[in-house]
């Protein structure tokens, strides 16, 4: 529901020419205050070799915002792609149940390498290459100004997640993630875990997105008796959900459990 109230926002400030909201999720200004996207950032100053002051304001403030909520929460709030990828691995969950497909996963080191390349390519070519091939940039787009021939590209992608590889571009290539794991790392917020109260039936991995953030939950892998989800954690809180013995709890450092 909040990814559909975010990018309704864009939509309709656009539609209704309330100017709330300008711009798309790669870049916008709210009430004239500049937003920008950390990843599109680093591609647009790598490629042009220059950071202006209102791409620096934008940044900080986008960084600040995310920081506060924590690990890779921009994916599961605010990423279009992700919800078409939800559904998409609903449907290859379907099929997989079915034995009609298989998952074929890939080593998630191969978000890192892709992430340096990018960056490379940017700061080579003078353009931003990651930014052409983004589902993220693509839908905002065409979700406020209309499609266009890109959406084949994220059409491809979301027949490569149901078929082939589940989650195939945000577990393995986007780099948008993995910048916002970055910063969400030493967020207040957590998705916490006490032992004493698990056990470890694994409805909470099952029920994750990016399950490997709850590996320290199967029985004997634990390296302490209360633990915190890594980075790569969305904070879509679906395993505080699934957790019934309720081991997981969503805390703030300084104020203690949320949910």
């Amino acid at each position: 529901p909040v990814i559909i109230l975010i990018n309704l926002l864009f939509v309709l400030s656009f539609r209704l020419d309330v100017q709330l909201v300008e711009g798309a999720l790669t870049a916008s200004r709210f009430v004239g205050f500049h937003m920008a996207d950390l990843n599109s950032s680093l591609q647009v100053v790598l490629a042009y070799k220059e950071l202006v002051i209102n791409l620096l304001i934008g940044t900080v403030t986008v960084a600040f915002l995310w920081w506060l909520a924590g690990g890779r929460s921009f994916c599961a709030w605010a990423c279009p792609y992700h919800l078409l990828s939800e559904l998409a691995e609903m449907l290859h969950l379907r099929l997989a149940k079915k034995r009609i497909v298989e998952d074929h996963p890939l080593d998630r080191r191969l978000r890192s390498v892709l992430y340096v390349v990018f960056a490379l390519l940017a700061l080579v070519s003078g353009y931003t290459v990651f930014e052409t091939i983004s589902p993220v940039g693509i839908l905002s787009r065409a979700l406020i100004y209309g499609g266009g021939i890109a959406l084949v590209w994220v059409a491809a992608l979301l027949v490569i997640e149901i078929f082939y590889i589940r989650r195939f571009w945000c577990r393995y290539i986007c780099p948008i993630g993995l910048t916002y794991g970055f910063v969400g790392a030493t967020s207040p917020v957590k998705i916490e875990w006490d032992a004493s109260k698990c056990l470890h039936e694994g409805n909470c991995r099952t029920a994750c997105l990016v399950p490997h953030v709850l590996e320290f939950t199967i029985k004997n892998r634990a390296a302490d008796s209360v633990l915190q989800a890594g980075p790569d954690c969305t904070r879509c809180c679906m395993c505080l959900e699934a957790c019934l013995p309720g081991a997981l709890k969503f805390k703030v450092k300084g104020v203690g459990d949320l949910l």
